[in-house]
């Protein structure tokens, strides 16, 4: 039997499943994470670049080297792990170190990635976040205690999530340092698996977030512009109704509007579109930490409802905004259309009701000029047949002016004869 093929991406799929796993972290510990994004057309960048500045960051440390095609990869850094990722618009960085610093949050925890090394990065920091994984403490007052000595309270976000199994915290501010802060209580004897998920999951929240959240400037620019367009298109419409303002002018400057829009929506597609799955992923990975409220604090859910929500429904009303536009432009460049072409064709019958009254006229005067040729031409024949007759009229003693009034209707008659014979023969 011939062996069943393959299909050429089966193992590719399959192993997509199993890609980019979550790190294993034993508790307490420490994580750094740094997400980097080229500002502009960041989808279509140079992924060598980013290979590059990773491989600088490896030979550091005399780390080995990932393929060459990967897309995320795992080494050592001194006394650090790091994980690296790359992924559509962005690549992300993670640094895990056990223990805890004498200092929550010390801004030395940032340093496994130099300053020097960052400054020579591909593209803008667009995230970066410090975690701190410790045990739960037994009285909730001590956990208390140390969110009101390191976040902000009025932001504060904090919740036992994953059945009790931990309590996680932040106030999604940037510190001094530049850092996002996040707390983690896990109860003793979680597995590490669970608190990599944990870990990884909150890194996930802050850089979809942050990736969202991009639209929201291209949906004000967006709306600044369409707030000058639309009392343009407002007033094309109306004038459609105006007989004195000549249609293809209304239509030259409705279609100016309308491919406008058209090219703002180009523009615009790919942010909106990224938007909307970037903040599906982030109430997505908010929905599996299983949320319940701990001491009264708002929940991650909360605080991104009233926040984060507002925010994303701003980029959704803008996009659509764009949308009505362009169909309404459309619709009226259709209707202006049909109006431009009514009145053409009523041009083209006055222009045709004219062709024909000249036709008439031209038919009438031919007529007029066929009668005139026939009483010269007559005139001329009789002229002919005078001389051909009077030799025999004067031997019959017949007078000249009565031969010549003989003539004349039988010469006209037949020349009358030849020239509607000949007309007809030509029609």
């Amino acid at each position: 039997m011939i062996p069943l093929q393959d299909h050429p991406l089966r193992y590719a799929l399959t192993n997509e499943l199993h890609a980019r796993p979550f790190p294993s972290l034993e508790a307490p510990c420490e994580a750094v994470y740094l997400a980097i994004k080229q500002p502009i057309d960041a989808a279509n960048r140079d992924r060598g670049a980013d290979r590059a500045h990773l491989l600088a960051l490896l030979d550091r440390h005399g780390a080995v080297h990932p393929q060459p095609e990967a897309t995320h990869f795992s080494s050592t850094l001194g006394r650090h792990d790091l994980k690296w990722e790359s992924h559509t618009e962005f690549v992300t960085y993670s640094a895990f170190s056990s223990g805890l610093a004498e200092r929550a949050f010390d801004p030395a925890l940032a340093e496994v990635f130099p300053a020097a090394w960052l400054a020579e990065a591909p593209g803008k920091r667009l995230a970066a976040v410090t975690i701190r994984v410790e045990f739960l403490p037994e009285d909730p007052a001590e956990i208390n205690a140390r969110l009101d000595q390191w976040f902000v309270p009025e932001s504060l976000a904090c919740a036992t999530i994953i059945e009790g199994a931990a309590v996680v915290a932040g106030d999604f501010r940037i510190d001094a340092a530049g850092q996002m802060r996040f707390a983690v209580f896990v109860k003793p004897g979680t597995g590490a698996r669970r608190v990599g998920r944990i870990v990884q999951r909150l890194c996930e929240v802050e850089t979809y977030r942050a990736m969202s959240m991009l639209g929201l400037g291209r949906a004000r620019e967006l709306t600044a512009r369409l707030n000058a367009l639309d009392p343009q298109l407002s007033s094309l419409v109306v004038g459609m109704t105006d007989e004195a303002r000549l249609s293809e002018e209304t239509l030259h400057a409705l279609l100016a509007v309308s491919a406008e829009l058209e090219g703002l929506a180009m523009q615009h597609s790919f942010r909106f579109g990224a938007t909307g799955a970037y903040e599906a992923i982030v109430l997505q990975r908010i929905e599996v930490l299983r949320e319940t409220r701990f001491e009264g604090r708002q929940t991650f859910g909360e605080f991104f409802m009233r926040r984060y929500d507002p925010a994303m429904r701003t980029v959704k009303s803008a996009e659509r905004r764009l949308v009505q536009m362009a169909e309404r432009a459309t619709r009226a460049g259709e209707l202006l259309r049909t109006r431009v072409d009514v009145e053409r064709s009523a041009q083209n019958q006055r222009v045709l009701e004219s062709m024909d009254r000249r036709a008439d006229l031209q038919l009438r005067l031919q007529h007029t000029v066929e009668g005139l040729s026939v009483v010269a031409i007559s005139y001329y024949a009789v002229s002919l047949a005078s001389y051909l007759v009077l030799p025999f009229a004067e031997a019959a003693h017949l007078q000249k002016s009565l031969v010549t009034a003989l003539l004349v209707p039988l010469v006209v008659g037949a020349v009358w004869l030849m020239v509607r014979r000949i007309r007809k023969a030509m029609h």
